[in-house]
């Protein structure tokens, strides 16, 4: 077996999210199938780096494939890219050590959320359009409570089980960019949800309706508030997976081309 890794894009509209499910529409579950078709065998094994909701997309994922198999990365990138259907993109592929993991060798992730500010005709799948009027300092202000470690169990879903709600926030940077507000939200690890109702809650403190206070509250202590603010998956970016070495990009823009400016004709 040879163990290769994956950098792969996609749009994660039509799917069931990452993980692979019987009966749905995942991203792991159309890489094996056409990993099946390519390699003529049930035995490949395909893992990623972590989980994306129903919905969210990624700008770059990393999965690990074991395969058995003579072909080179290149060929194994083009054999795929011609087999899969148009939201799902490989990137890269390299042969790597076979002790690689995607998942345990992680350090860091990254998310994007996109907010716009107005109404648009293009990008309703990769954006939450708020119609009401947000405070962006205030939001940015907030922003700053969640970095660092904390106890994020009001924010996790309590129909999955996770080993351990303490997630150590690296850092949350936040942009306007025309009539966009960018979020990135650097993290060790993220539960399910967890950065769709961190976006939920600041949007929250955003348009007046949570105090900086209740928003400690929340971090100090269980609470199911923050599930009734979670942001809709469509805004949300997997945007990049850190591994030893890997440097953060301190630059924040768009990650994807959804028109931000508007000019009066």
């Amino acid at each position: 077996m040879a163990r290769f890794k994956l950098y792969i894009e996609y749009d994660g509209t039509r799917y069931s999210g990452w993980q692979r499910q019987q009966n749905s529409k995942t991203i792991q579950g159309t890489l094996l199938r056409i990993a099946g078709e390519i390699f003529n065998s049930a035995k490949s094994d395909l893992q990623g780096s972590g989980r994306t909701d129903s919905g969210v997309h990624a700008l770059c994922q990393v999965a690990h494939l074991d395969v058995k198999t003579m072909l080179a990365p290149e060929i194994i990138k083009m054999k795929f890219n011609d087999k899969l259907p148009y939201d799902i993109n490989l990137l890269e592929v390299e042969k790597t050590n076979p002790k690689f993991h995607a998942r345990h060798d992680a350090v860091s992730r990254s998310y994007i959320y996109q907010i716009s500010k107005r109404r648009t005709a293009f990008g309703k799948n990769y954006v939450w359009w708020v119609k009401d009027k947000l405070d962006f300092n205030k939001m940015y202000s907030a922003a700053g409570a969640f970095t660092g470690m904390h106890d994020f169990s009001s924010f996790a879903d309590e129909d999955k089980e996770e080993k351990s709600t303490k997630v150590l926030i690296e850092n949350i940077q936040m942009k306007e960019d025309g009539n966009l507000i960018l979020i990135r939200i650097s993290g060790s690890h993220f539960l399910w949800k967890m950065v769709r109702r961190i976006v939920g809650v600041l949007v929250e403190v955003g348009r007046g309706k949570i105090t900086l206070s209740e928003l400690q509250y929340f971090l100090n202590n269980k609470s199911s508030e923050p599930a009734k603010y979670t942001a809709p998956p469509s805004g949300l970016f997997l945007e990049k997976v850190f591994y030893a070495g890997d440097r953060i990009d301190e630059v924040l823009d768009p990650p994807f081309p959804v028109s931000s400016k508007f000019k009066h004709a």
